[in-house]
């Protein structure tokens, strides 16, 4: 199906971006996601596995700095042309795409910090890095702790009942490093560095935090099997392991006094990424609906001649747009902002999440049996889009924080109401 934009204003450098992330989602992106969710997890990661040649050709392309400025070797894209490519890469596939983000997570916050030391040590490396041999992940949640470590207006999370996997204590010049994270971690078993929560002061609950970031090649650090799980299998997930683990003091991006905020900064910038992937993962469940309802013939004529498959067909639609409008509006916000205005982002991953599932499960209906089978890829866009409801923090918990955001800072001086 040809994609319609209704915004009149695209430049043609916004469509040449658009359409080169368009070329690479349709013929590298969903073929290889494919190929790698037929097979084992660690099978998927292993040396020969499409998933290199996938990586290698995103490096090549400048994919993995899409996130980063242009002054330290980024694309420097503005926040509609980072949703024109997210947009594509969802539609192609969701593991990927948050594989493609997260590589450069730790490396995206360090531009954050402005530190000089952190970005001609880490970030610019990693941005003339063409091979893929530099590869983050985003060390946040734990065997014991899911999307409490971010429920930042509940009473729990600055209490010292709540005793975070992973601690940090100072010796010396350097921070020394113990414990584990979960197997959610996406880019986990192939990461070469990691954005990584760890709490230094357990009397504050996770109020008592801190980020750093950290190599993964350093003494004190092993990793687990990559994980097995019935959606976006084709995005690598698995444990790490930190055993007297030490870095110097400096990598140290924020400690307790400034967690809160600097989480806000994360949590906004992770679910502008959600929401835009959403909307491409709901894009490309309308196309499989439309696409086969004028092939499939019931009754004598196609599935779309039939008066009810129009208004099903008009809700995929409505949702999509949705989707994009609701994404759109959050991405040009937030990524314009400094610091960001967190509920929009909120707002933007638990809508377009929803809406992305919801067109999931009715394009599977409109295929009827066939929705079913691995033949076709609805049924994996299906499983993708489920586990899109509890990645990057749950639903409702996202929800919960930001009403928490909303009874605390509004009315917001900045925005006209």
């Amino acid at each position: 199906m040809q994609y319609f934009d209704i915004n009149m204003g695209l430049s043609r450098e916004d469509i040449l971006i658009r359409d080169t992330a368009r070329e690479f989602a349709q013929k590298v992106m969903r073929p290889i996601s494919r190929e790698l969710d037929t097979m084992s997890a660690e099978a998927a990661v292993a040396d020969g596995s499409p998933f290199w040649d996938f990586l290698a050709k995103a490096y090549e392309l400048d994919f993995h700095t899409i996130l980063l400025p242009e002054y330290y070797g980024g694309q420097g894209l503005s926040p509609l042309q980072v949703h024109l490519v997210f947009e594509e890469f969802g539609w192609a596939s969701f593991g990927l795409a948050v594989q493609l983000a997260v590589v450069c997570f730790p490396f995206y916050l360090a531009c954050m910090t402005g530190d000089e030391d952190l970005i001609d040590l880490f970030v610019k490396p990693f941005c003339q890095c063409r091979d893929g041999s530099i590869r983050g992940c985003w060390g946040i949640t734990e065997p014991d702790h899911g999307s409490d470590v971010i429920a930042v207006g509940e009473d729990y999370f600055g209490s010292d009942k709540m005793r975070g996997n992973v601690q940090a204590r100072p010796e010396g010049d350097e921070w020394v490093i113990d414990g584990q994270k979960s197997a959610w971690v996406s880019g986990g078993t192939i990461a070469t560095h990691t954005l990584l929560h760890c709490q230094i002061d357990a009397t504050k609950g996770f109020a008592g935090n801190g980020i750093c970031i950290m190599p993964l090649d350093i003494k004190g650090v092993c990793k687990g099997k990559p994980l097995e799980k019935i959606g976006q299998r084709d995005l690598n997930q698995g444990e790490i392991y930190f055993s007297g683990a030490r870095i110097p003091k400096s990598w140290m991006m924020c400690d307790p006094e400034f967690y809160v905020p600097f989480l806000d900064m994360i949590l906004a910038s992770a679910n502008l990424c959600m929401a835009s992937w959403s909307t491409g993962l709901a894009r490309a469940a309308f196309e499989e609906a439309l696409t086969y309802s004028k092939q499939r013939v019931q009754g004598g004529r196609p599935l779309a001649k039939h008066y009810a498959m129009k208004q099903r067909l008009f809700d995929l639609f409505a949702r999509t747009e949705s989707a994009r409008a609701i994404s759109r509006a959050a991405i040009n916000l937030n990524l314009n902002l400094s610091p960001p205005h967190v509920e929009y982002s909120l707002w933007a991953k638990t809508q377009c999440t929803e809406l992305a599932f919801r067109n999931t499960h009715d394009a599977i209906q409109i295929w009827g049996g066939n929705g079913l089978t691995k033949e076709y890829v609805l049924e994996k866009l299906f499983r993708d889009a489920r586990a899109t409801l509890i990645e990057d923090g749950n639903n409702e918990t996202l929800a919960r924080h930001g009403g928490h955001i909303i009874g605390e800072t509004y009315p917001r001086k900045a925005l006209d109401f």
